[in-house]
């Protein structure tokens, strides 16, 4: 079982489907858990809104380098940040515009680097554990999602290159390559599909959780792929 007790956390986008996974994984396994909130109606039907373990932070945008210092400056000893902050957009190159180009490369991108940064810092003369979020496109191009591909490649690039420069210390810094994960947008948005093959939000959030843990004593510079059947 995976140990976190008086541990604290980061998750960003802890809000969403795979985020509540994470969260709910690493209040049960004894973490207090810091989650920022971008807008109020993300808390809709939270289920850890209550929660003694779960610190809310409501009101920062996770692309202002401001927002982030205060998030992680909010921690006092952090351990573990993982970084499921991010969005979605597909279409022809011909047809995407500057705007959603730039739009994915902050929610994406630009989110994952500051977060990475802040817990850098946060963690610094101590061992700690990063997990950010590629995507599948990465390593298995898929056509109509360039500017989000490129956007998530940014991700797996700084993963990479981070788990590198931290090297000789105790910080590792790991990714997962999701699929289609099955979520409820998921579903409405393509009804048709074979949702059994698609990989569930917990049992990701478990590879996910183990890459996080004092646990992981060697795994570093590795994109994980999480695909399930699909």
């Amino acid at each position: 079982m995976l140990e976190f007790s008086g541990r604290e956390a980061v998750v960003t986008g802890g809000t969403g489907a795979l985020g509540r996974a994470v969260v709910g994984r690493l209040v049960g396994a004894g973490a207090t858990v810091h989650v920022p909130v971008y807008a109020a109606e993300e808390l809709d039907g939270f289920p850890y809104r209550q929660h003694e373990a779960v610190k809310l932070h409501e009101g920062l945008d996770l692309s202002v380098e401001a927002d982030v210092a205060q998030l992680f400056g909010a921690t006092t000893s952090l351990y573990t940040s993982i970084h499921v902050a991010g969005g979605f957009a597909m279409g022809a190159i011909a047809s995407t515009s500057l705007d959603v180009w730039d739009q994915l490369m902050q929610i994406n991108a630009t989110t994952c680097f500051l977060s990475c940064r802040e817990a850098v810092k946060s963690m610094e003369g101590r061992e700690g554990r990063i997990v950010n979020v590629a995507a599948r496109p990465v390593l298995v191009p898929t056509g109509q999602m360039t500017a989000y591909t490129a956007s998530k490649a940014a991700v797996a690039a700084l993963t990479l290159s981070l788990a590198e420069e931290l090297s000789e210390s105790s910080i590792w810094v790991n990714a997962i390559v999701p699929s289609i994960i099955d979520t409820p947008a998921n579903r409405a948005a393509m009804p048709d599909a074979d949702h059994s093959a698609w990989p569930k939000p917990d049992e990701i959030a478990e590879t996910i959780t183990f890459l996080a843990s004092p646990q992981n004593s060697v795994t570093r510079g590795a994109l994980v792929p999480v695909y399930g059947k699909s």
